[in-house]
């Protein structure tokens, strides 16, 4: 009889311990005591990044197209230019944004894209003024802080854009001293519009505004 509840209380326990072996195995259990699993929140969008004015001369015509020197791009010839004429193309750029869990930014550029074609340059550096706006606002401080190399001191501040993107910018000691206690510093953007769709834009950072 005693024999036969000790061998029980035997089985007991060894059941006892594999339930517990299974639940530090187990990520949703309360018994797990291992790293909880890595998180992949990583988000991918599609920005417009940049522009550009570059003189060109008109080559080939090739029925309602022409070619344009000196990269031989084949373009609509809708202003009925001529071969020699000199013409102004804005060309696009955008960029392929991969912000980590982290808040770490990995950028991806295109290559240039010719958008449009203009007869004189004055009439693409007003379009080139509407696309890219310089901007002054307020922005969020996530903080400033000190690192220390070889004997030296870099001093840094982390900005929230209003992308939602964190930057890291270097500042002098008169600048960490003004904004360790502040949680918004005024800061200078350039907002650069999509040529298609103007509501959409993307904030570089420019400088400080004061």
């Amino acid at each position: 009889m005693r024999a036969g509840r000790a061998r029980a209380g035997v089985l007991a326990l060894l059941l006892t311990a594999v339930m517990l072996l299974s639940a530090c195995g187990n990520q949703d259990s309360v018994f797990h005591t291992g790293a909880p699993a890595a998180e992949t929140t990583d988000s991918v969008a599609t920005v417009p990044w940049d522009y550009r004015v570059v003189e060109s001369t008109v080559g080939d015509l090739v029925g309602s197209d022409m070619t344009v020197l000196p990269d031989n791009e084949l373009l609509p010839n809708d202003n009925n230019y001529a071969t020699g004429d000199k013409v102004w193309t804005l060309q696009f750029m955008d960029a392929e944004l991969t912000t980590t869990a982290d808040q770490k930014n990995e950028i991806n550029l295109s290559a240039w894209d010719t958008l449009k074609t203009y007869p004189d340059h004055q009439a693409a550096i007003d379009d080139l003024s509407n696309l890219k706006v310089s901007i002054t606002t307020d922005v969020d401080l996530v903080g400033v802080y000190q690192t220390s190399y070889q004997g030296k001191t870099r001093n840094f501040a982390v900005l929230e854009l209003p992308s939602g993107n964190r930057i890291k910018q270097p500042i002098d000691n008169d600048r960490y001293k003004a904004l360790e206690k502040q949680k918004t510093a005024s800061v200078v953007l350039e907002e650069v519009h999509d040529f298609a769709d103007y509501d959409l834009a993307y904030a570089k950072f420019r400088g400080w505004a004061n």
